[in-house]
C-alpha cells in the first residue's frame, strides 16, 4: 500500500522596481516550521499505526485474522484521520507557500557588493535551499548560486555605478575547483574596472586564499588561535579488500585500462603503482595551477610560496603577515573602519551592503528578442532511466531531442560536470547529441569533472573548453559483480539452491563466483566497449585509435594536462564557451547579442516539498528477511552485467 499525493506547481513573479532590487526570498519561518512539523507528524502517525516492524513481531507468514483485523481497523482510522489532517495540512501548506513570496528582501541600489561565502554556495545551476534541511538545521540554509549567474553578477558589478567595491569573506567557501576558478576569473575582470576588491580572512584555507588572492588588499583576523588550513592538496585512497575478506565477500572486477582504478578499493589492500602515479600527477597539477596564481598575486615565486607550505612556516596570523601573504592584521571593528573609509564615510553603520546572492538574482534578465543559445547541464553521475537528480540517460536523451526540435535555438553549450557512469546511458545521450550537431554548433564546457562517461558524451562536440583543474579523461570501462556466497554460507548461515535452465543462467547473480568462461565472456564485452570508446575519442579529437589508446587506459588527467595531450581544446570558463557559441551564430558578435536558456530547470523549494509526497511511501514495510531478499532482487534487476565508464573518485579542495 502506498500513499501518494498529486503535485501542485506554484509559480511566483518577482517584480523589478527602479533603483531597488526586490527579491522574494524571506521565509516566514514560523508558518513553514508549523507546516513541516505537521507533515512529519502525519507521516509518523501512519508509519506507527500501519507498520508493526518496531516490535519485531511480524514474520513472512504473519497473516492470522487478529493481525488482519488490526491492520484493517488501523487503515480505516488512518484514512479518517488523514482526511482531517489533510485539511489542516493543506491550509498550512497554502499559508507556507504564500509566506515564501510574502516578504521581500530589499537590495540597496548603491553599496559594497558583499561576497560572504557563509551565505551561499557555488554550483552548476541555481538551487533553492532545501526547506527540510533548514528545519533540521534550525537556521537558514545557504542557497546555491549557479556559476554562470555568479560570474555574470561580478561582470555586471564592474559596470554598475552603484557598486562601489567588492568585500569578500572567503573562509567557508563551498564549491568545486572549477566553480572557484571561474569565480576568480570573473573577479580578475572586475579589477580591470578600477574598483577595489578587499578580503577579510579569519581561517585561511586553500580555496579561500586562492579566491582572496585576487584582491587588492587582504586583511586577516588578529585573533589568537587562528588555524591554518592552507596546506596543499591531498587525496586519500581507501581499500576494503581485507574487510571484505573477513566478511566472506569476493568482488569480481573486469576492466580495461591499467589506470582504470574504479573498483580497485574492493580488490586490493593497497594502491596499484599506476593508481598512485595518476593520483600524484593529479594533485600536483591542481596545486601547481593554484599555487602559481597565488604566488604571482603576492609578488613571490611559486617555489617560495611552496616553501612556506612545505616547511610549515605559516602557523600564526603573524606568519602570514611577515611572509607577505596578507597586508594587515585587523580585528572585526578595525575591518569595519577600513570598509567605511573605502565607502568614503565616517561610520560603518552608513555603509550599505549588497548581498551577492540577491544581487545575482536581480541582475539576471532575459531579452527574448535576441538569438537563443541553450545550456544543457549534464551535472551528476550518468545513470539509466529517468531519474531527476542525476544525468539519466532516457530523460537527457528526451531533453536533447526537445532542444534539437526547437528551431529558435541557434547554438548549444553542453556543460559537463560528471564523473561518468552507465555506458548505455552515455551512448543514448551521445546519439542525441550527434543528431543535435547536425543542425546547430555544440560547444562543450567542463566543470569539476568530465571523465569517463562524461568525456564519452562530449568528445565529438565542436570545441571543448575546460578549467585547469577539471578532472577529465578516464577513458576506460569496467564491470563488477560481488560474490557474497561465502558471507551467506559462513557468516549468516544462509544456504542457497540455484536452478538453471541453461549452463550460465546465474552468471549475474551475487551468490557464485564467475567461472573461466564467464570471466572471459565479460572481459570480451569490456574490451569491445573500450574499443568503441577509443574510436569515439579518435573521431572527435582527430587522432588515431593508437594515439588515443596511449593516453587512455583509464587514466585521469587535469584540464591543464588534457590540453597538452589534445583531449581538450582550450582552458576557459563557461562564459568563454558561451562567447564562442555566440560568435558561431551568423550575425551575432558576442554575448550581448544572445538570449541564454538553461536545461534542465532546477527544482524550486516548493517542488522539493511536493516531490516528497508524490514519491509515495510503503507503509506496510516488510520484515528484515524480506528486505534482504529485495536487496538481492534489486541488484539483479538494476546492476547485473552492466559495464561502466566512470571515474573512481572525486577530489575536494578545502
Amino acid at each position: 500500500m502506498k500513499l501518494r499525493s498529486r503535485a501542485l506547481h506554484v509559480c511566483t513573479l518577482n517584480p523589478m522596481i527602479p533603483n531597488e532590487y526586490h527579491i522574494s526570498t524571506k521565509i516566514a519561518e514560523t508558518r513553514m516550521r508549523t507546516f513541516l512539523f505537521t507533515i512529519g507528524k502525519v507521516r509518523n502517525f501512519f508509519h506507527y499505526i500501519c507498520n508493526d516492524n518496531q516490535h519485531n513481531e511480524r514474520t513472512l507468514i504473519d497473516a492470522d485474522m487478529k493481525d488482519f483485523v488490526k491492520m484493517a481497523l488501523a487503515t480505516i482510522v488512518g484514512l479518517m484521520l488523514f482526511s482531517f489532517a489533510g485539511l489542516f495540512v493543506f491550509g498550512a501548506f497554502v499559508g507556507a507557500v504564500a509566506a515564501l513570496g510574502s516578504g521581500e528582501q530589499v537590495i540597496p541600489a548603491e553599496g559594497m557588493l558583499e561576497l560572504d561565502m557563509t551565505t551561499f554556495t557555488l554550483g552548476e545551476q541555481d538551487k533553492e535551499a532545501d526547506p527540510f534541511a533548514a528545519i533540521q538545521a534550525g537556521e537558514q540554509v545557504p542557497e546555491t548560486v549557479g556559476i554562470l549567474k555568479a560570474a555574470n553578477a561580478v561582470k555586471a558589478a564592474a559596470a554598475d555605478p552603484g557598486v562601489k567595491f567588492i568585500y569578500m569573506k572567503p573562509d567557508m567557501i563551498v564549491g568545486g575547483t572549477a566553480h572557484i576558478e571561474e569565480l576568480r576569473a570573473a573577479l580578475e575582470g572586475f579589477r580591470l574596472s578600477g574598483k577595489p576588491i578587499v578580503s577579510y580572512i579569519e581561517t585561511p584555507t586553500n580555496a579561500g586564499y586562492y579566491l582572496a588572492s585576487v584582491s587588492d588588499k587582504i586583511y586577516m583576523a588578529s585573533y589568537d588561535g587562528t588555524m591554518n588550513m592552507m596546506t596543499g592538496v591531498s587525496s586519500q585512497l581507501i581499500f576494503l579488500k581485507d574487510l571484505l575478506d573477513r566478511l566472506g565477500i569476493n568482488v569480481q572486477l573486469i576492466r580495461h585500462g591499467k589506470y582504470k582504478s574504479a573498483g580497485e578499493m574492493f580488490v586490493r589492500s593497497s594502491s596499484s603503482k599506476e593508481n598512485l602515479e595518476q593520483n600524484q600527477a593529479m594533485v600536483d597539477s591542481i596545486w601547481e595551477s593554484w599555487a602559481s596564481k597565488m604566488a604571482e598575486a603576492r609578488g613571490i615565486t611559486t617555489k617560495q610560496f611552496n616553501s612556506l607550505i612545505d616547511d610549515l612556516k605559516l602557523n600564526s596570523a603573524e606568519d602570514f603577515l611577515d611572509n607577505g601573504l596578507v597586508d594587515e592584521l585587523v580585528t572585526k571593528d578595525q575591518m569595519q573602519e577600513k570598509l567605511a573609509a573605502l565607502y568614503v564615510t565616517d561610520k560603518f553603520s552608513k555603509v550599505k551592503s549588497i548581498p551577492f546572492a540577491g544581487y545575482a538574482k536581480a541582475k539576471f534578465t532575459t531579452d527574448y528578442k535576441k538569438a537563443k543559445v541553450a545550456i544543457i547541464y549534464a551535472d551528476g553521475e550518468i545513470v539509466d532511466g529517468k531519474a531527476k537528480k542525476e544525468v539519466a540517460g532516457d530523460r537527457f536523451a528526451e531533453l536533447i531531442s526537445k532542444v534539437r526540435k526547437d528551431s529558435t535555438v541557434k547554438a548549444v553549450v553542453l556543460r559537463v560536470n560528471s564523473p561518468g557512469g552507465s555506458v548505455v546511458a552515455s551512448s543514448k545521450i551521445k546519439t542525441e547529441l550527434d543528431l543535435l550537431r547536425e543542425s546547430v554548433p555544440v560547444i562543450a564546457s567542463y566543470g569539476n569533472y568530465a571523465a569517463s562517461g562524461g568525456y564519452w558524451i562530449s568528445a565529438n562536440t565542436d570545441k571543448i573548453f575546460s578549467n585547469a583543474t577539471t578532472l577529465t579523461g578516464s577513458i576506460g570501462v569496467f564491470s563488477m559483480i560481488p560474490d557474497i556466497s561465502g558471507a551467506l554460507k559462513n557468516k549468516l548461515h544462509v544456504n542457497v539452491t540455484t536452478v538453471n535452465s541453461n549452463t550460465h543462467s546465474d552468471i549475474y547473480t551475487l551468490i557464485k563466483p564467475l567461472d573461466a568462461a564467464e570471466t572471459a565472456y565479460m572481459q570480451a564485452s569490456v574490451e569491445d566497449i573500450y574499443d568503441r570508446f577509443t574510436s569515439i575519442v579518435a573521431e572527435g579529437r582527430d587522432m588515431t585509435v593508437e594515439e588515443v589508446d596511449a593516453i587512455a587506459q583509464g587514466r585521469v588527467w587535469t584540464g591543464a594536462e588534457a590540453e597538452g595531450i589534445g583531449l581538450v581544446d582550450q582552458i576557459g570558463t563557461l562564459t568563454d564557451a558561451l562567447e564562442y557559441a555566440a560568435i558561431s551564430i551568423d550575425g551575432v558578435e558576442g554575448l550581448s547579442d544572445i538570449q541564454i536558456v538553461e536545461y534542465p530547470k532546477p527544482q524550486t523549494s516548493v517542488e522539493m516539498i511536493l516531490e516528497m509526497f508524490g514519491a509515495g511511501e510503503t507503509v506496510f514495510a516488510g520484515t528484515p528477511f524480506e528486505n534482504v531478499e529485495n536487496a538481492f532482487r534489486g541488484w539483479n534487476e538494476s546492476q547485473a552485467g552492466k559495464v561502466y565508464a566512470r571515474m573512481p573518485y572525486e577530489i575536494t579542495i578545502r
